[in-house]
């Protein structure tokens, strides 16, 4: 993986170069970053990154993870400091950056007043400091082999934790939302997960159709909508999976509203590759729904990146702004939620692929049928 982590710190010196806001040098702080950046994974980090000299980069971090930051980030000199951002602004001001960057999105009013007192202090012509939103997010969209191959074992976990806990009955009338819930986590650990990658949703009944319900001790009953969205999370990467069933026997109104949001998620599955505009990947399956006339019944976006957050860059929505790139990563999950009585919602994490290696058509991570089933 050390070769990895110097490939992308070397798209970042790319990045910053060609930037319309260039810099000597980027002081990058937040943790999910770090860890893209170097493979660090402790609680108090930032590393330093060169435009042109990367012999010259350092990890900080304090005196906790001295043997941590050997083992995870070896081939950088690091730098053991509280305050991790200064010190290393710092460092590069002595170094002789003219300008540094830092992280707009992560860094403090506060940290920035202070970080500016303090790279000024004692020094004639100290550099300017130049606020990125973003710049190491954009690099994130795009997922390499590894990364895809960490993503492809979290979606395999919650597969088979899903099939697991189906086969034990644990989805069963007189269970509650909480022990579902509960039994999907376990499970997932049990597995091999590091983590369950989200408060998993249960939601039975009228609650399904609340987009993001947190479950309770409401009880499954016969002909209930059971909504169940959860994911794991291995080596730091996030899957992301919804089905929906129903318990014993179904009602016609539940298989329209099934089969609708169903070809919807196809239609959006079908709308990812690469230069595909993300308002249009949105559009392709909202309008499914909405020529059904169950258009105001959609409230949420078609789905969004996922890798080592749960939701990462691109969001696909209708106010999206952007295309996909060829190797994100990204859910389809339209949703039709009817208040008062219940709701569906059908998610995938895909990999958006080329025509060369896959006919064009996404890599889907998540395996899990998705046909109308009574459980």
């Amino acid at each position: 993986m050390t070769s990895a982590y110097r490939a992308r710190r070397d798209r970042l010196r790319a990045a910053l170069a060609g930037s319309a806001n260039p810099a000597d040098a980027v002081v990058v702080s937040d943790l999910v970053n770090v860890r893209y950046l170097t493979g660090f994974t402790g609680s108090n980090a930032a590393v330093l990154i060169w435009v042109d000299d990367p012999a010259a980069d350092r990890i900080c971090t304090d005196g906790r993870y001295i043997t941590q930051v050997a083992q995870q980030a070896g081939d950088l000199e690091a730098v053991i400091a509280r305050d991790c951002l200064t010190e290393l602004a710092l460092r590069a001001r002595d170094s002789g950056a003219a300008t540094v960057a830092f992280e707009a999105d992560t860094v403090t009013v506060a940290q920035y007043r202070g970080l500016r007192a303090r790279i000024a202090d004692d020094h004639d012509t100290p550099p300017r400091l130049t606020a990125h939103t973003g710049l190491v997010q954009q690099l994130r969209i795009i997922k390499d082999p590894g990364e895809i191959d960490l993503l492809r074992q979290a979606c395999g976990v919650g597969d088979q934790a899903l099939a697991t806990i189906i086969e034990r009955g644990v989805i069963r009338a007189g269970a509650t939302e909480r022990q579902v819930a509960r039994a999907l986590e376990w499970e997932m650990y049990a597995l091999g997960a590091d983590d369950i990658a989200f408060e998993t949703i249960v939601a039975a009944g009228a609650n399904s159709a609340v987009p993001h319900h947190r479950p309770t001790d409401a009880v499954l009953a016969d002909g209930d909508f059971v909504k169940i969205d959860f994911g794991a999370v291995v080596g730091g990467y996030h899957s992301d999976m919804t089905r929906t069933y129903v318990l014993s026997h179904a009602a016609d109104w539940q298989r329209e509203i099934y089969d609708l949001v169903e070809a919807a998620q196809a239609a959006g599955r079908a709308a990812l590759h690469p230069g595909a505009d993300l308002r249009a990947v949105d559009a392709a399956a909202r309008s499914v729904i909405a020529d059904a006339g169950h258009g105001e019944h959609y409230v949420h976006g078609l789905g969004h990146g996922v890798g080592l957050e749960i939701h990462e860059a691109p969001g696909i929505g209708a106010l999206a702004t952007g295309t996909l790139p060829c190797g994100a990563a990204v859910t389809v999950e339209p949703g039709v939620y009817l208040p008062g009585r219940g709701g569906v919602r059908i998610e995938d994490t895909l990999v958006v692929t080329s025509m060369e290696t896959a006919g064009d058509t996404p890599d889907l991570l998540t395996a899990t049928d998705k046909a109308f089933t009574v459980i």
